[in-house]
């Protein structure tokens, strides 16, 4: 029998798991597949493994894993593994297909640019945007972004497009807040590059909230699950 194990990255923020929770709900109720778990990889629950253990109870004979992540970073290459490669020990019947983290996609691009036309309404040449990733250690994820930007860039046709980071990474959110806002002579629209609510969304909104009190032209699109290509997608890797 065949499952489907959907694996978030997990946030403390109770809004930023229940919003995870009901996007898959949504996903879950297009797919005609018996059994289907969520799952997260730390800071919520249920674990990977209670959910992996939960599809095996319920009769799975295989189990199709579906990383919510957009880029391949440390816990694609390496959390997730780990945890996989136990639970396969585990139950060694088991047959279990791990489907890719979306990537850089011209579908997702073309959402995010959407996104940004929906917040700003009108989007002009003199305006700038942010670019906010999570950050990692790992090199690729400047080559990523560094694609993300152009991409964005080429779709709006705006001057300046940058991307930071809130941890590990280089420029770190605030530099690249302060030193886009002293660039643009328009408006600045933020754009987080990231599925759901959580604590790293939050902190970008009372930094933009507190451009806003000062006066600046500052706009914040949210998490990119606000499109539904992102629900297309999940789908898609779901039931290849």
């Amino acid at each position: 029998m065949k499952a489907i194990l959907y694996i978030g990255h997990g946030t403390r923020s109770k809004k930023g798991a229940d919003e995870a929770k009901a996007f898959i709900e949504k996903v879950k109720n297009q797919i005609d597949v018996p059994i289907q778990e969520i799952s997260f990889l730390e800071l919520a629950e249920p674990s990977i493994e209670e959910s992996f253990n939960r599809c095996v109870e319920k009769g799975a004979t295989e189990i199709t894993v579906v990383p919510l992540f957009l880029l391949a970073m440390g816990h694609i290459k390496r959390d997730i593994p780990q945890v996989l490669s136990h639970l396969q020990e585990k139950y060694p019947l088991i047959q279990v297909n791990v489907r890719d983290p979306f990537g850089i996609q011209g579908e997702i691009l073309d959402a995010v640019a959407e996104l940004i036309r929906r917040t700003a309404v009108t989007v002009e040449p003199e305006d700038s945007l942010l670019i906010i990733g999570v950050g990692s250690s790992d090199p690729v994820i400047h080559e990523n972004f560094s694609e993300i930007s152009s991409g964005l860039q080429e779709r709006l046709g705006v001057k300046h497009v940058s991307a930071c980071y809130l941890a590990v990474a280089e420029p770190r959110f605030n530099e690249g807040l302060e030193s886009i806002t002293a660039l643009t002579s328009g408006k600045v629209i933020v754009v987080p590059y990231l599925l759901f609510t959580g604590q790293l969304t939050a902190v970008i909104s009372r930094a933009v909230q507190n451009r806003q009190k000062q006066g600046r032209q500052i706009l914040h699109t949210g998490p990119l699950s606000g499109h539904k290509v992102i629900e297309d997608i999940v789908i898609d890797r779901a039931t290849q």
